[in-house]
Parts: C-alpha cells; structure tokens; sequence
C-alpha cells in the first residue's frame, strides 16, 4: 500500500479548519528547511532554533487570523517569514557590515586611524549607527542580500538559494542595493556640513 502524502495546500486548509495535527505535518515537513535558512544567516545554532520557533509561531497567527493567502505555496511563504525573522534579529542585534562598494573601497576607509583618539572613535561610532540607519532605509530585498553577503561573507549562490532567486537577481539587487546607499550616503555623511565646506 503506498502512502498518500497530503499536499501543503490540503495541510493548511485542515489547521484553519481546526485539525491541530496538519501544522504539525506542515512542521516537521519543513522545519529543516526553515532552520537551514535562517543558520545560513545567522550563523549560530542557539539563535536559529529560536527564530525557526518563532517562524512557526509567526505562520499560525497568521493563518488564524485569517490572512494567509498564498495561493498553496505555503513552503515559500513561511521560509520569507524565516527570512524577516533572520534579518530583524540583526536589526535588534544592532550588527551590521562594513560595507564594501563596487571598487573595493569600503564605506570606513577613509577612517582607519592609525591610533584611534576619542573623537576618532566616536566618528567611527557615529558613522556605523548612520550606515545601520541608511541600511534600514533600503527595500527589503537589497537590505537582505546586502546583509548576507558583507555581514555573514555568503556566495551570491548560497544567497541566491536561501532568498529562492536566481543568482542574477541576487547581484542585481546588490548592485542597485550598493548604488542606493552610495546616493544616501551622499546626500546625508554624517562628516560633512555644507555650511563649513561649500561644495
């Protein structure tokens, strides 16, 4: 006798209809899936298995309350959960990458001192919260695989297969990821006032 494998689809339609037992298919069909996605990102074993907890737990509000509608794609779906998740714990965790630009300089180097005085140190600070801020302001998308790729060092493969794009699409959007906070950055560094130095 073979075994019917119910679909996703069929799973999410039974838990919303009261069948408990379905999302614990849905879990354990998933759930290394989901843990392999956020560990590539975070890179620590403790806090993907929270935020895979968390990921579950975010998907059954949802679907209690009554806002799912992924058309059967449930798969995709909770692994972009997974995904937000991984990326908010580095917005809680206030860690973000020194940031490289397409020539190869990178968004510190013009404050790598020699010996740090206080005043150098405090720019450095305040230049970092400003780039964590100007991170925060770009679309989700470029945000993630910015975040993957300077912050966690992964391959525009491994960053193409975590965020289910093609490996184009993953260096697009660092590309125009990297050309946004450069017009950001222009616009707003924290070091240069007009006042002082009329351009």
């Amino acid at each position: 006798m073979a075994k019917i494998i119910v679909s996703d689809s069929e799973l999410v339609s039974r838990y919303i209809n009261g069948d408990e037992r379905a999302f614990e298919t849905l879990v354990l069909r998933f759930k290394s899936k989901v843990y392999t996605t956020i560990y590539l990102i975070v890179k620590d074993t403790f806090v993907a298995e929270d935020l895979m907890q968390d990921t579950f737990i975010k998907a059954v509000d949802v679907l209690r309350s009554g806002k799912y509608n992924e058309e059967g794609k449930f798969l995709p779906w909770v692994l972009r959960i997974a995904h937000n998740m991984a990326i908010d714990y580095f917005r809680r965790d206030r860690r973000y990458p020194s940031v490289v630009f397409e020539d190869g300089s990178s968004v510190f180097n013009t404050l790598d001192f020699a010996d740090d005085s206080y005043e150098d140190i405090q720019i450095k600070n305040e230049t970092h919260a400003h780039l964590r801020d100007l991170i925060k302001k770009l679309p989700d998308v470029q945000r993630e695989v910015l975040v993957m790729r300077h912050y966690e060092d992964m391959s525009f493969q491994e960053i193409a297969d975590a965020t289910g794009v093609s490996i184009n699409t993953a260096l697009g959007r660092m590309r125009y990821a990297l050309i946004n906070l450069r017009k950001m950055m222009s616009k707003n560094s924290p070091s240069y006032d007009t006042n002082f130095y009329p351009g």
